[in-house]
């Protein structure tokens, strides 16, 4: 089996400057689901790492994120897909975690906690942050323009990342580059 890194909120649900905080505000990009299912079906582990500042800025709690996260995990299952395992950064920006993207912790740790190494695995996020984070630890990061994508665009391909509309098209050319 092959890994995936993605991000959440902009890659797989609709982002909101006002942070998703419950399961209410939780809305998938068109596509991005059945993207998930296809990266399954192509035996490929599916790992979330996302940055969910609104904890440590007090906006909700692991609670209410459980809850959150479990409508993506009922939504992905009734198109076929599942990703195995959401890390993710509660710290505020101020904190100085080592875990919040761009930094690189969340990706190592999941390197850690699966027990393997990140070199040349795709990570896929919409800022500038996901690809500084899969650069830090040699992954090979993926720009989409939903989300925050737009603004990184220009940046991302100056720097030679790949860049495609949402997570769907991502998907169809990263499973046509692996022959399926």
């Amino acid at each position: 089996m092959r890994l995936i890194i993605l991000d959440r909120d902009g890659v797989i649900n609709q982002d909101s400057e006002a942070y998703i905080k419950s399961p209410e505000e939780w809305h998938p990009i068109p596509r991005s689901l059945e993207a998930i299912a296809e990266l399954n079906r192509a035996d490929y582990r599916v790992v979330v790492a996302t940055n969910q500042s609104g904890i440590g800025r007090g906006l909700y709690d692991l609670d209410t994120l459980a809850r959150i996260h479990a409508r993506m995990h009922q939504a992905l299952a009734e198109v076929g897909g599942k990703v195995e395992a959401i890390f993710f950064c509660p710290h505020a920006p101020d904190e100085g975690c080592d875990c919040r993207k761009p930094r690189p912790g969340l990706l190592l740790d999941i390197a850690s906690r699966l027990q393997v190494s990140l070199h040349g695995v795709p990570v896929i996020g919409d800022a500038l942050r996901d690809l500084q984070a899969a650069q830090a630890v040699g992954a090979s990061p993926i720009l989409v323009r939903t989300g925050k994508g737009r603004d990184t665009e220009a940046l991302a391909e100056a720097a030679g990342v790949p860049v495609y509309d949402d997570l769907a098209a991502a998907v169809s050319a990263l499973l046509q580059q692996d022959g399926g």
